[in-house]
């Protein structure tokens, strides 16, 4: 078995099982032998004829088996890329995924270079959101909360390996920060509804169901969010929030229902509508 072979097996193996694109398995499957073996991804090339060793047989194989079931990659290898970084990922946070990089780039937007603003960035997770505008925005001052202490313990990892400085709060939401206001606030909160069968199939049955469920209709959290958030802005601040793909005009409603102006939404690289967001008038 050399690994070249090796690597055609787990690519049929994973497209078969997974109903992945051919391309998309035989990334896969580098991936995992990449790091099964400690190897870059050049080595892979640069020795495809090599005969392998029982125990990196065994070791790849091992990772395979758990691919086949579904576990996700980000969960096998321990990491995930965002925003041109690399994250540590475990299942006691959501895999950060590209489709939250629009949200950094609506809130990057929004923080001058050369001003201390406050952001908030709520229901952190793996801090990939908090951790990626205090590296781009080093005069701004990142607060970033969880109600999961599993969660914060992998932001606080990320955050020491990457070098940034982020003040780290568990919270429910609003709940630790009474009389605190910021120039920013931002979120990825859960929004899928409790009963979408999407929630049993793929990567997502592996990620917590804490980060990815809100209510009958996926909204609870969102209401929240923009029931309480004028009372944490400042004149002028801005509320960003990612959400489904079918709950822009809803949660756009929500904003201005509960004081916020200047709404909009934007929509990711799919055009799918992905964010909405507005202004606490000064």
């Amino acid at each position: 078995m050399n690994v070249t072979r090796l690597l055609d097996d787990a690519t049929a193996q994973i497209a078969a099982a997974l109903g992945l694109e051919k391309r998309v398995a035989r990334l896969e499957a580098r991936v995992l032998a990449s790091f099964g073996w400690g190897v870059e991804t050049a080595w892979l090339i640069a020795h495809d004829t090599d005969a392998l060793s029982d125990s990196q047989i065994t070791a790849f194989q091992s990772l395979l088996s758990q691919r086949l079931q579904g576990r996700p990659i980000a969960y096998l290898v321990g990491m995930r890329e965002f925003y041109g970084r690399s994250f540590l990922v475990t299942p006691d946070v959501l895999i950060p995924r590209p489709d939250t990089e629009l949200l950094v780039e609506l809130a990057l937007e929004r923080t001058p270079p050369d001003r201390a603003m406050d952001i908030l960035d709520l229901g952190t997770g793996s801090g990939c959101l908090a951790i990626t505008l205090a590296l781009e925005r080093p005069l701004a001052r990142i607060t970033a909360a969880d109600r999961s202490a599993a969660a914060l313990a992998v932001a606080h990892r990320n955050a020491e390996h990457l070098g940034a400085r982020v003040e780290f709060m568990t919270s429910d939401w609003f709940a630790a920060f009474s009389g605190r206001k910021f120039d920013l606030i931002v979120s990825n909160p859960p929004y899928v509804a409790a009963a979408d069968p999407h929630l049993t199939r793929g990567d997502v049955r592996f990620e917590p169901l804490s980060a990815l469920a809100a209510g009958q209709d996926g909204l609870d959290d969102l209401r929240q969010l923009t029931r309480s958030a004028r009372k944490h802005l400042r004149a002028g601040g801005t509320l960003l929030m990612e959400h489904g793909y079918d709950q822009a005009e809803t949660v756009q409603a929500l904003l201005r229902a509960h004081g916020i102006n200047d709404v909009h939404g934007w929509v990711d690289l799919a055009g799918v509508s992905r964010v909405s967001g507005g202004e606490l008038s000064k």
